[in-house]
């Protein structure tokens, strides 16, 4: 929607009676605040809805004033309520200024944007997420000093309930499974309904490798913001059709031991006045020079993305040899294991493309899409070349490499707290154009260290337990 005049009126066609209004936290998460249709007015419009941003730490307690204000392009109507609601997106503002908060994620991929836009290289960027996420039949867990543990089953894999157990699927042996095998298509299905009725296009989905109810969900090449609003709706209306059927859902990187983990790879071009610029026929891979410069800024400013694409403990057991995880920085033609992926099949002047593989989804989707722009850009702007860099390409199978040969390819950061230390070290291509503030980059490492890590590293693991408990 475009107008206040424009909501009015669908309001009173769809009879609709509550707004919704959705903003995004620092982690990633949404949270809602709702109001009665008839207050949803010009004076809401200018001033917005107050908040305090302290609780989600946005903002110190000594000024956690912030105002969000609705999005009217991102209108839809929300499918799980039993009243007529209509919900938008929301930027976050200052209270007292009105001037957009320097910490809101959908602020700063806009800033990224804009710093692109002014740039001679390219006016725009497209991005298309990968969504794998679990989906089980039930899900438990607890944490207290004497306990600790947690418990998935799922009927695809026959844990926890034996019927049907002709039609499990094998460990590793999901991967395009077809009903009765694949459990969840209908699932699925109606997720993608619910989706494009909300305004965002499904390219397809399907079951992946994961025999315990891994499936995925793609969007076509969206531009920054909406591809940063389709990847909260996506959660969101994942967790809500499921947990209508009596499911749940969880996008973490790796829940279970031993098993493929979900990740959420960014496929990604540059476009100017319409056209691809990573695209040459007579290119490796049909790409541009100025797509490989792209790469170049990806891989070398690789260990600090990972700060803010896998901002999670659980993201570094995922990025482990075996499962198809992206655990060194090299790009190749269609090898999965690589950290950037050209797809073979897009190598054409509309598709070619590249992918980059090692975030998941306990990323803020809005900071990892603005990070992984500026580091491409910073790659294009200082023409850095990822071959004469020593990122490849690759394109044969690393891992039946001798281990000395395979020992001189750059690794990916194997926990958070070297990605954090690499994102001290090489922040300067997220702060310069003004895009990331060094005070949220700071509060964001204090944050992971002293509200995650430590918090692990403290607690003793239950399988330390069958370790060490008879020594």
């Amino acid at each position: 929607m475009k107008s206040l005049d424009e909501v009015r009126i669908f309001v009173e066609i769809n009879a609709v009676e509550m707004i919704d209004l959705k903003f995004c936290d620092m982690a990633g998460r949404w949270h809602h605040l709702t109001i009665p249709a008839g207050q949803f007015n010009s004076k809401l419009m200018e001033q917005g809805v107050g908040f305090d941003g302290s609780a989600l730490g946005l903002k110190s307690v000594k000024s956690g004033d912030l105002v969000m204000i609705p999005d009217l392009q991102t209108a839809f109507m929300d499918p799980f309520w039993e009243l007529p609601t209509l919900s938008f997106i929301c930027s976050v503002y200052e209270a007292d200024s009105h001037k957009p908060f320097d910490f809101d994620p959908r602020a700063i991929a806009l800033k990224a944007e804009t710093v692109l836009a002014e740039s001679s290289f390219a006016d725009e960027s497209l991005w298309g997420p990968e969504f794998e996420f679990y989906i089980f039949d039930s899900a438990s867990f607890i944490n207290e000093s004497a306990r600790a543990g947690y418990a998935f089953s799922s009927l695809e894999s026959g844990s926890g309930d034996e019927v049907g157990g002709a039609f499990r699927n094998p460990p590793a042996g999901g991967y395009h499974a077809l009903p009765p095998r694949d459990r969840s298509y209908n699932l699925r299905s109606q997720i993608a309904v619910h989706l494009q009725a909300m305004g965002v296009p499904v390219k397809y989905h399907h079951h992946e490798v994961g025999g315990s109810g891994q499936v995925e969900i793609e969007t076509p090449l969206l531009g920054i913001l909406a591809a940063g609003d389709a990847g909260l709706k996506v959660k969101y209306t994942a967790r809500m059709t499921a947990f209508q059927r009596g499911l749940t859902v969880t996008f973490m990187p790796k829940p279970m031991h031993g098993v493929a983990g979900s990740g959420m790879h960014f496929h990604q071009m540059l476009r100017k006045k319409g056209i691809n610029q990573f695209y040459d026929s007579e290119g490796y891979g049909s790409l541009s020079e100025l797509a490989f410069y792209y790469i170049g800024g990806l891989l070398s400013h690789g260990p600090a993305l990972l700060a803010l694409t896998n901002p999670s403990t659980n993201s570094y057991r995922r990025l482990v040899p075996g499962f198809e995880a992206p655990v060194n920085t090299f790009f190749s033609l269609g090898n999965r294991s690589a950290a950037i992926r050209i797809p073979k099949y897009a190598g054409n002047p509309e598709s070619a493309r590249m992918e980059f593989r090692p975030p998941d989804a306990t990323c803020n989707i809005y900071l990892a899409l603005a990070a992984q722009l500026l580091a491409g850009l910073d790659g294009i702007r200082r023409q850095l070349d990822p071959e004469k860099a020593g990122f490849g390409p690759i394109d044969e199978d690393i891992f039946s490499w001798p281990k000395d040969q395979r020992s001189q390819i750059k690794n990916l950061p194997r926990s958070l707290e070297e990605s954090l230390q690499a994102l001290e070290e090489d922040s300067d291509f997220l702060t310069t154009d003004g895009v990331f503030p060094p005070t949220m980059l700071e509060q964001w490492v204090e944050v992971k260290r002293e509200q995650e890590i430590r918090m692990i590293q403290d607690r003793p693991h239950p399988y330390e337990m069958e370790l060490y408990f008879d020594l």
